[in-house]
């Protein structure tokens, strides 16, 4: 996509949950040959992706091993990838293991980080809080966040980070929780350039407008989530098709967002070669749709 001015298509894979060698996630999901899917899929997509974001969840349980094993699979991506911590994680442990794709230490060894030289600015933001399941935005990183997006304020910028900071009716935000919301709202609020901000942890698509922009969410490549508005069931997985999502920053400069299921699928079908229901064989085609 760099070859085309202004233009930049983003690949974000999310929620992988690689379990240890050899071991599938809670003994079920082969989230590692889901992850290994998803990345020769996003290999051999035109046009190429000009980066890849991993937000967050790489590992099932935080382990040294597991960190070592989802790096052993991102590292067979073509493409420049860059990482922000889940709350599965550890903060410590993943920059250890991936170096250069955490970016450059943040203010008190979070994982915050700039990456500039495309057509959009991208910020990535470390929302965890160690020991829960919901996610934190305090001072330290508010301020942080607030200084980097006043360098460059009319610069297009999309933020990534693993917890969505909007309520979406299911457990994982409504009841994770995020502390610190208000605070990272009144940053983002300020700016008209955040275009968007792009998160995963509720393993679901998802799109919400927050705070001046829009928050949107990624299924995950490892397992998938039963949605359940009620909030009264237990959370449940499902194993399903491995997707990931692909943000196309266009020349008319709208964020267009696309989730790729990565399965088998019967076709594709030409509409011209095939009449419509009740045509026949020969008839002029008419405009498909």
């Amino acid at each position: 996509m760099s070859n085309r001015k202004g233009c930049m298509l983003i690949a974000q894979i999310s929620d992988p949950h690689i379990a240890g060698w050899g071991k599938k996630a809670y003994g079920i999901a082969p989230t590692a040959e889901n992850l290994a899917r998803c990345i020769a899929h996003i290999n051999g997509i035109a046009p190429a992706p000009d980066l890849v974001i991993v937000t967050g969840d790489i590992t099932n349980g935080g382990r040294p091993h597991e960190a070592e094993r989802a790096a052993s699979l991102l590292d067979r991506l073509r493409y420049p990838f860059y990482i922000v911590p889940g709350n599965h994680d550890d903060r410590t442990g993943l920059r250890s293991v991936f170096g250069e794709h955490a970016g450059p230490p943040g203010p008190r060894g979070f994982m915050n980080y700039v990456i500039d030289g495309f057509a959009m600015r991208l910020i990535g933001m470390d929302s965890t809080l160690p020991g829960a399941p919901g996610g934190e935005i305090c001072e330290i990183r508010a301020a942080w966040l607030d200084q980097r997006l006043a360098e460059a304020k009319e610069r297009p910028t999309v933020i990534f980070m693993h917890h969505p900071p909007v309520r979406c009716g299911v457990a994982e935000t409504d009841v994770d929780g995020f502390a610190g919301a208000q605070r990272l709202g009144k940053v983002i609020e300020k700016y008209h350039n955040v275009e968007r901000i792009i998160c995963g942890h509720i393993h679901l698509p998802a799109v919400v407008r927050w705070r001046e922009t829009v928050v949107s969410a990624a299924p995950s490549t490892g397992m998938q989530l039963v949605l359940d508005l009620t909030l009264k069931r237990p959370s449940e997985f499902v194993l399903e098709a491995p997707g990931y999502q692909l943000h196309y920053w266009s020349a008319e400069r709208n964020l267009v967002t696309h989730t790729v299921y990565v399965r088998d699928n019967d076709g594709p079908y030409r509409f011209e070669e095939h009449p419509q229901a009740g045509g026949t064989a020969g008839e002029p085609a008419r405009k498909p749709l």
